[in-house]
């Protein structure tokens, strides 16, 4: 299988088919001649969970993928044919020593939601509480292992033979897609990631994030207190129950900025199967496997952007590009600043209301696929987090203004940042830096001297930009 998937999606999304007959030896099989972007998605849905997760995540890659990719591959459905009951029974009895009806005193029959990771059932604890259960799948965690061994080959030789695999650093992709998955295949790390959003959001009564029963939890098996409520986007029975739609699309959004901006710890699989509406508009959060985390570095490379998006330089906004990683040594710096300049005059000074976040993400992103740019690690997860909820509240509430939201909480993360403490813990980190440098230092050149003297170092000049007059003189 994946001899003829996993080399002929990578054939198909890199564009190599113009060198292998792509159709006539990879649309065997298939009644009707299959598009690129098709067949990559029945490749991922053939090789299983891992490629399924890996192409939803795909999906939401605008600096990767170019849109017809994304729109077929947001097809992916991470769905599986339900386990038998009494294989989830076993598995919950080898977990805690005990039969399952010693653990719970009732265990539904037919699963709520069946995934490639685990499956959902309804359960009764012994005081009559309501809870669902999390089995996670026999063999799993084996089989997403032996895929992402797969995965880090295939990235590794892509970098050693395509100089754009590794201008695009596939291999830091793939290992920041296995840290996510792997995270998911926790069930104790997810429970604690349950309670720490109960946590942060302990004083706001327009949400709700179910308990956690740590004795009846491990890290295969995930009890938490049943939800009820309308899901988010059955837009005619919350209607029909009453619910104020534009205060729920607001409590929505408030919940995910505060997440981002003050906690720095968000859901980042926001869809619409994980929000459910209680009444009086309280949201209710479920499936808390994936969370996204933004640590001081983005944060404060985030401030800087902002700061620059204020500005009318275009060429200080190229210049933050370049800082944040994003801009590789081969870059046309002229043609990245007019297109910066003609975002810029897209956007700035518009009324907020008139600016969807959406269209301004999305046009960033096509910038930094035309000119081959790369998003470092955590901004793509974050991104796709912040796009997904503008999503769902403009389909609650289409005259909804999300950056009307966002403003002030971006404002209040620049505030905190420039403060008196926000500064001093800078000044302290960077003096602790100068001193390990001035510590180190003198230790690395003296190595490095010693290296030279000996004639361990070597120097190579590799010159370029002259492949092409090369190319010429070879033919001569």
């Amino acid at each position: 299988m994946l001899a003829r998937h996993g080399l002929g999606f990578f054939i198909s999304i890199t564009g190599l088919e113009r060198f292998v007959p792509f159709q006539r030896v990879f649309n065997r099989g298939y009644e009707q001649p299959l598009s690129r972007p098709e067949y990559a998605r029945r490749a991922l849905e053939e090789l299983g969970p891992t490629f399924i997760k890996l192409g939803q995540i795909l999906s939401t890659r605008a600096d990767l993928l170019p849109p017809a990719y994304q729109a077929e591959l947001a097809k992916l459905q991470d769905a599986a044919r339900p386990l038998k009951t009494q294989i989830v029974t076993d598995i919950i009895a080898a977990e805690f020593g005990r039969p399952v009806d010693a653990v719970f005193s009732s265990f539904g029959d037919v699963p709520l939601a069946s995934a490639s990771i685990g499956q959902v059932h309804a359960a009764t604890l012994a005081d009559g509480t309501r809870v669902v259960v999390k089995v996670q799948r026999p063999g799993v965690v084996e089989q997403i292992d032996q895929d992402l061994q797969i995965l880090r080959n295939l990235a590794a030789t892509a970098s050693r033979r395509w100089p754009v695999a590794e201008e695009y650093d596939v291999v830091g992709l793939v290992h920041e897609f296995a840290q996510t998955l792997r995270a998911e295949t926790d069930y104790l790390q997810e429970g604690r990631n349950a309670e720490r959003f109960a946590e942060n959001f302990s004083d706001d009564d327009s949400l709700y994030f179910p308990c956690v029963f740590w004795e009846q939890t491990t890290s295969r098996v995930l009890t938490l207190e049943r939800i009820d409520g309308i899901k988010v986007d059955d837009l005619a029975a919350l209607d029909a129950a009453g619910i104020d739609r534009r205060k729920v699309a607001m409590n929505g959004a408030r919940m995910v900025l505060k997440m981002v901006f003050r906690d720095r710890f968000f859901h980042a699989d926001p869809h619409p199967g994980n929000f459910f509406i209680q009444p009086g508009g309280r949201i209710g959060v479920v499936d808390f496997g994936m969370v996204g985390t933004m640590g001081p570095r983005i944060q404060e490379q985030l401030v800087w952007a902002l700061l620059a998006y204020t500005t009318e330089d275009p060429d200080r906004q190229v210049d933050v590009l370049y800082e944040l990683g994003v801009a590789g040594r081969h870059i046309d710096r002229a043609a990245l600043r007019r297109d910066v300049e003609h975002l810029r005059s897209r956007y700035y000074g518009r009324p907020v209301g008139e600016i969807a976040i959406g269209a301004v993400v999305n046009d960033v992103l096509g910038v930094i696929r035309r000119h081959r740019l790369h998003l470092p690690p955590g901004y793509a997860l974050l991104l796709k987090t912040v796009l997904m909820h503008e999503n769902l509240v403009t389909r609650l509430d289409p005259s909804f203004e999300f950056t009307s939201v966002l403003g002030p909480y971006a404002r209040g993360m620049m505030v905190r940042h420039f403060s008196p403490l926000g500064w001093g813990k800078a000044v302290g980190q960077a003096g602790i830096d100068l001193a390990r440098l001035g510590i180190e230092l003198p230790q690395q050149v003296r190595r490095l001297l010693s290296s030279l003297q000996r004639g361990d170092v070597e120097v190579a000049i590799r010159p370029t930009g002259f492949e092409a007059m090369i190319r010429r003189l070879e033919r001569i």
